[in-house]
């Protein structure tokens, strides 16, 4: 792309700037809730961008006027700096320049949101819930390490320990915008702890990463929902067993996609508090009815794509973990490390991060930018 028609596509960011920043100190936009923090979001971006925009502006025109000097200055001192300057600007603005091009791109409006992590054993028996079991680890560890927090909604262990299924939210910084990748089949190969032969065994679990609705996502008649209460199930405590803390929530939701009624059932017992856990079930409930009014949107997306880099697919099958071999590969965009233990350790980022560069070269081919 061209100087020109890339400043092309920046004029007038400045003005929408401007605009969006007089309009967020508007009195009738901040009681606007759903407006307000739609442009709350929009100016972060923008502030971004414009940041971007005037820093390769001042190159270019630092560019400008270096080639100026080396053109009619006679003085050897001031030539010398002008190549300098005209060196380093050189240097900065294809970098600046691919950096205003993502910019450019629009974001996924729920990439900044909080993730709700769905971890399921599929195929394996027990094998897979134990493996279920590593992969919450797995993220757990992620988690620490970005600053996130992590709070267990939900979970049923297998026979032989392990997770048949484990729901937990995941709060921090553009969680979903990082998680959203993870969504698919992970599929691993290794010697079951039952195994007496020593053989190979196959088996996997699903992951499913959704965005956390926010309360004005979505229209929920909170005076429609049929709450039950029971005592929670588990180890130690005075309150375990005594106390009703744990909450089932009932709620009959049109689907606006097929037009029926479905009736949506939650449990919750993270917590000894009753009204903590009624509140995490309605996020929940929140949560799945947003992913279930936007799932044509994503799939719209997904249409779109050449590569599952992060259509949210969960039966694409993204990776597989070869214990064997210390190998996980990432069949998504064919990466391979031969350090497994480090990244079930959590060390999980850097796999991350190419999948982002692949879906950003795909989202620049679309545009042409």
């Amino acid at each position: 792309m061209s100087e020109n028609s890339l400043l092309d596509r920046l004029d007038g960011i400045d003005a929408r700037f401007e605009e969006v920043g007089t309009l967020i100190t508007d009195p009738a936009v901040i009681a606007d809730r759903n407006r307000y923090v739609r442009l709350t979001k929009e100016y972060r971006d923008l502030e971004r961008l414009t940041d971007a925009t005037r820093r390769y502006r001042a190159l270019l025109d630092a560019t400008e006027e270096s080639r100026a000097i080396l053109a009619n200055e006679a003085d050897e001192e001031m030539r010398q700096l002008a190549r300098e300057e005209l060196d380093a600007a050189s240097a900065a603005i294809p970098k600046l320049e691919e950096d205003i091009k993502l910019l450019l791109i629009p974001a996924d409006p729920d990439d900044a949101k909080n993730a709700i992590v769905e971890i399921r054993g599929g195929t394996g028996g027990d094998e897979a819930a134990l493996f279920a079991a590593d992969l919450f680890r797995m993220y757990q560890k992620f988690a620490e390490s970005k600053g996130w927090q992590l709070a267990v909604s939900s979970f049923s262990e297998g026979g032989a320990g392990g997770y048949k299924e484990i729901i937990f939210t995941l709060s921090g910084e553009s969680v979903y915008g990082t998680m959203k990748y993870e969504s698919g089949v992970h599929r691993v190969q290794r010697v079951p702890a039952t195994e007496t032969q020593g053989r190979v065994h196959t088996s996997a679990a699903t992951v499913a990463v959704l965005p956390e609705a926010q309360e004005f996502d979505v229209e929920i008649h909170e005076g429609e929902i049929r709450w039950d209460t029971f005592r929670s199930g588990g180890a130690g405590g005075q309150n375990v067993n005594k106390v009703e803390s744990g909450v089932r929530l009932r709620y009959n939701w049109k689907n606006p996609n097929t037009g029926l009624v479905e009736e949506i059932l939650i449990e919750c017992t993270e917590t000894r508090d009753q009204p903590k856990n009624k509140e995490r079930a309605l996020a929940r409930l929140r949560t799945f009815i947003y992913d279930k009014e936007h799932q044509k949107y994503l799939d719209d997306i997904a249409s779109r794509r050449k590569t599952m880099v992060s259509t949210g697919d969960r039966s694409a099958k993204i990776r597989t973990y070869n214990y064997p071999q210390g190998r996980m590969t990432d069949h998504r965009i064919n990466y391979t490390i031969y350090n497994l233990q480090a990244f079930l350790d959590g060390d999980i980022g850097e796999c991350i991060d190419r999948l982002i560069v692949a879906e950003n070269a795909e989202k620049l081919k679309a545009t042409e930018l």
